[in-house]
């Protein structure tokens, strides 16, 4: 009997210690969930722009291929150039031709200024003239009465006076009309500003016929070759930031509580399972288009709820930035898992 009772004792505890490690387990799980939030809705992202040029034309050189690597500053294509090169030139003759029309004006307006000068000494050597005969005028009146100047010397000074003053009028119209006659650039200079103007966005259309690689990335949506016509401000194709890579993790919304920007992570993609990357949380989204709503392009994402009958936890997207993305592994779109680490700066998951 009492064999038997310590032999059932003894298989009661392997039992107890299976329960007691199951819920270790359990708590453990639970205690990982809290502190380090995992997901494997997320996916690779990267920055793009649209390659458009600023100005139409036909292409004349076409330096990339689909998926290639360039640099930045790297040629992608150039237009033809003719017309805008024409351009510049008429601009630059009509510039040339009208600073020489100021140049003949300038000299012709001090050849005007000059006259305007000698009239103005004209005139006042007939204002002097004036004095003169006027003066000799006063002085004889008050003698020809007393016989110590004849009437005849009066009249000769009268005379002279009369002369004097006409003479000063038809000098002073004339400074009138000298002054009257200088002309000014100022209609010139203003109509150059324009042309200046015009040279300069003659060299900007040209310069633009070059499309430039604005940072380093990788050309995809090529579809086109030598001689199509493209159109200024209509996409030739995109070019993805190959420097910034990140994941886009959709977490619960009962998991964001503590999730803050610079939140370390760990990421995994689905072309090499074996590799992680570290990360850090660079932003959290502020929102979703919740139900069945329809976003339009550059509006907020849609995030649809796996199970329609049951309520579950809304997903917000959470941007990750990879610190040492490898190349070869991430590309735009790819499928990606993320791990959010406690924060030891605080000593919380953050």
């Amino acid at each position: 009997m009492t064999s038997s009772t310590s032999g059932s004792k003894s298989k009661k505890w392997p039992l107890m210690v299976l329960v007691i490690a199951a819920i270790a387990a359990l708590i453990l799980v639970i205690w990982q969930m809290q502190t380090s939030p995992q997901t494997n809705d997320a996916y690779v992202y990267a920055d793009t722009v649209d390659v458009v040029p600023e100005v139409s034309g036909r292409i004349e050189e076409l330096a990339v291929r689909e998926n290639q690597q360039v640099n930045k500053g790297d040629l992608l294509f150039r237009l033809d150039g003719r017309a805008y090169r024409a351009m510049l030139a008429d601009a630059e003759s009509r510039l040339a031709a009208l600073d020489a029309q100021i140049m003949l004006t300038g000299r012709t307006i001090r050849a005007q200024q000059y006259n305007a000068a000698s009239v103005s000494a004209a005139v006042a050597r007939a204002r002097a003239l004036v004095k003169q005969t006027t003066s000799t005028r006063v002085r004889l009146e008050p003698l020809v009465p007393e016989g110590f100047a004849s009437q005849e010397e009066l009249d000769q000074a009268r005379t002279a006076e009369k002369a004097a003053r006409a003479e000063l009028a038809a000098t002073q119209l004339q400074a009138s009309q000298a002054a009257a006659a200088v002309t000014g650039t100022d209609a010139m200079v203003a109509q150059r500003s324009g042309l200046e103007a015009q040279v300069a966005l003659a060299k900007l259309n040209l310069e633009h016929a070059e499309v430039r690689a604005p940072f380093n990335g990788v050309v995809v949506g090529l579809k086109t070759t030598v001689g199509q016509y493209v159109s200024a401000l209509k996409p030739v194709f995109t070019l993805i930031d190959r420097d910034r890579w990140y994941v886009v993790a959709n977490f619960r919304e009962t998991d964001l509580d503590t999730v803050r920007p610079g939140v370390p992570a760990r990421l995994t993609v689905m072309t090499d399972h074996a590799r992680s990357f570290d990360g850090v949380v660079d932003s959290v989204g502020a929102g979703i288009v919740s139900g069945q709503g329809t976003s339009l392009p550059g509006g907020l994402p849609i995030i649809e709820r796996s199970i329609n009958w049951v309520h579950v936890s809304q997903r917000f997207p959470v941007r990750i930035l990879v610190k040492n993305p490898d190349p070869a592994l991430f590309r735009m779109g790819a499928s990606a898992s993320a791990v959010l680490l406690p924060d030891n700066s605080t000593g919380a998951a953050r």
